[in-house]
């Protein structure tokens, strides 16, 4: 359909032909270019992590994250029920079993069930945090920084690391959001933790195509996922390897989009914002029509808009406005399949998980891309307009 509003694409308006043309010109195209490096140093720089390490897409580099964490076969890594299966995935291929938690009301991980948790249903023993049920060790909790909502990480650092549980922050949503009071003011979603993950796919703010990144708080880290993304090769010339690696790096055609991407981000976070504020303007004026409120403690990216739909007031449950929506040519999307009800994960346990089986219900997301003009919005509003 020609007059198609798509819910998040790319926007691509910067300097990415001239970039990409010089990756062409020079016919350095694959792997440690030139523009990986530029893309690290900038991605390091924004967020203020110690160091960044490219990689091929944000599932891989949580796979890797998880992985210098130091979970393994038999570990229990601490997941939402409510995200992209991505981490959920990436701790099982490291052979760990997934946990299950419930949201927030701003769909990210609801620290205070962790912590309740961690005081009622773990036991510290032999320098690690385990399951009383299980007897497992738990190596790791996922956090993920739903829709750009920064988690509350502020109580749960410190619970984590009494009991030497790695934070690996799922970050793939909220490039660009920092916390704003208390103890983390001033940190960037994905620093906080021991590690942090970023993703550049096609309907994130900025984009390679695909693509990810490892924050990580130091050198020696840095070099590791390094090593680990790039084969494990101990000797360059000669191609030894003396552990078992992934082909996980980003090429350098990649790394020249994401470097003009990064240098419009400040723009299209104004972008993102803007439109987030004229969709709740006049919707949240609907009867059973609500654009969710983001995290009052952090600057938000307002990566995806979750629009939440009382279907007795309104009159319409998510399906039927979806399907609305989509025949006249608007495309929006239900929240993630709860993970913890996916057939892969399903004999998992899952503690106290309530609030996700709300909002999965009544939420709707709508489009958002960077994109997205004064004119596209007013389309939306007026259809879901009585």
């Amino acid at each position: 359909m020609s007059d198609l509003l798509p819910l998040s694409v790319p926007h691509l308006r910067g300097r990415e032909w001239a970039y990409v043309k010089e990756c062409l010109d020079t016919e350095w195209v694959s792997t440690a270019g030139p523009f990986v490096s530029r893309f690290e140093d900038g991605i390091r720089a924004y967020t203020g992590a110690g160091h960044a390490v490219a990689c091929v897409n944000g599932t891989a580099a949580l796979h890797v994250a998880l992985m210098i964490a130091g979970v393994g076969a038999g570990d229990e890594v601490l997941v939402p029920a409510l995200t992209f299966i991505a981490p959920v995935n990436a701790a099982r291929y490291l052979g760990a079993e997934p946990v299950f938690f419930d949201c927030d009301r701003y769909y990210g991980l609801d620290a205070g069930k962790l912590a309740d948790f961690l005081a009622r249903e773990t036991v510290f023993r032999d320098g690690a945090a385990r399951s009383r049920a299980t007897g497992r060790r738990i190596a790791a909790v996922v956090p993920v920084h739903v829709f750009g909502n920064a988690v509350d990480l502020a109580p749960l650092i410190d619970l984590c690391r009494d009991r030497n549980i790695k934070v690996v922050e799922d970050a793939t949503e909220s490039l660009g959001t920092v916390y704003a009071d208390g103890a983390l003011a001033g940190r960037h979603a994905g620093t906080v933790g021991d590690l942090g993950c970023l993703s550049f796919n096609g309907n994130k703010i900025i984009t390679t195509g695909g693509g990810g990144m490892i924050l990580c708080p130091d050198a020696a880290t840095a070099d590791r996922a390094r090593y680990l993304t790039t084969q494990a090769k101990d000797d360059h010339v000669r191609y030894v390897h003396h552990e078992v690696g992934f082909n996980f790096r980003l090429t350098n055609i990649q790394a020249a989009l994401g470097v003009a991407q990064l240098e419009k981000l400040p723009e299209y976070l104004a972008v993102k914002k803007r439109n987030y504020e004229a969709y709740k303007a006049v919707l949240d004026a609907v009867p059973g029509l609500h654009v969710a409120e983001t995290p009052p403690y952090a600057r938000n990216n307002h990566w995806m808009y979750a629009l939440q739909i009382d279907a007795p007031v309104y009159g319409k449950d998510r399906e039927a406005v979806m399907a609305f929506l989509d025949a006249h040519g608007v495309q929006t999307r239900p929240v993630w399949h709860l993970n913890h009800l996916q057939k892969p994960y399903r004999t998992c346990r899952a503690y106290r998980v309530e609030t996700a089986l709300g909002l999965w219900e009544r939420t709707l997301n709508i489009p958002c891309s960077v994109g997205l003009r004064p004119e596209d919005a007013a389309r939306v509003v007026s259809l879901l307009k009585p």
